[in-house]
């Protein structure tokens, strides 16, 4: 008699996502019958081990709307530069549409200090010590995209460093001959 074993691995990279819905809205469409309701989903999807998407599910019922969202924000997903204090390296603006998100590092302990969907989105990325500032709209959709807009441009120092094609400690001795100069 042949036992076969599962393979766990899958399950459990499927179990340690989390989805959150920001927003679930009813739309109309006009069409010549009339007008044609269906639902659309905002989702946050993260692990809050650096990784996060946010996707979009249009349909006629919200339990359709949800599960077309949770799939387009895992198709869009993004790594975040996070560093050992669980905040962001450096200080990062984001921009989608009109709504712009400026995120600044905190200090441990501090918590997330953010609001909206932009508050979701920092959560399910695993960032704990942030400080942000909505500017502009007020539009989920666009704060959530200009949130995963600065995530997705932020740079630690070991990729700067290898991005300049130079060793991290020439980066460090550069910053401390800078701080000389100015005192």
């Amino acid at each position: 008699m042949i036992i076969k074993r599962k393979n766990n691995k899958t399950k459990e990279q499927e179990n340690n996502w989390e989805e959150r819905v920001i927003q679930v809205k009813r739309v109309t469409k006009v069409v010549k019958g009339g007008k044609k309701l269906s639902f659309r989903a905002i989702i946050i999807v993260g692990n809050e081990k650096g990784q996060v998407g946010v996707g979009i599910g249009k349909a006629t019922d919200v339990i359709g709307a949800v599960k077309k969202g949770v799939t387009d924000a895992k198709k869009h997903i993004i790594n975040v530069a996070l560093t050992k204090t669980n905040s962001i390296p450096h200080k990062i603006n984001g921009i989608s549409g009109a709504a712009e998100i400026i995120m600044r590092p905190s200090a441990p302990g501090s918590g997330v200090i953010a609001g909206g969907s932009v508050r979701t989105v920092l959560e399910l990325a695993g960032i704990k010590n942030i400080l942000s500032k909505q500017l502009g709209s007020n539009n989920v959709i666009n704060n959530a995209r200009a949130t995963i807009n600065a995530l997705n441009n932020l740079r630690t120092f070991q990729q700067a460093a290898k991005n300049r094609g130079i060793d991290v400690n020439e980066m460090y001795d550069y910053g401390n001959k800078m701080k000389k100069m100015i005192e």
